[in-house]
């Protein structure tokens, strides 16, 4: 397999899993429950986590520079903590309205 090739097939897996953690996060907007807010933005988290798994690989095979790895993987895991966050806070509330 060529270069070209694989770096094709890496960035479009990123491409996916990157994408569709907004697709997810918009749709967690008009949930029709807390339980299904928390559903989907823990599809997000899992989508997030994938990423973040091919910009290492990226990375180690050499088609990201260190500095384009930093500068994309501290956006990323920033991202990630987030949807923590918002998770956390929303398991919260669901527990205090029981």
């Amino acid at each position: 397999m060529s270069e070209d090739k694989k770096e094709f097939t890496l960035s479009k897996q990123l491409l996916r899993s990157g994408t569709s953690v907004g697709a997810m996060i918009r749709e967690a907007e008009f949930a029709e429950s807390k339980k299904d807010f928390i559903h989907k933005m823990a599809i997000a988290q899992k989508e997030i986590n994938e990423a973040i798994y091919w910009i290492e690989l990226l990375s180690e095979t050499g088609f990201l520079n260190s500095k384009q790895f930093e500068d994309i993987n501290k956006d990323a895991i920033e991202v990630i903590k987030l949807i923590t966050s918002i998770i956390k806070s929303a398991k919260a509330s669901l527990s205090n309205n029981n």
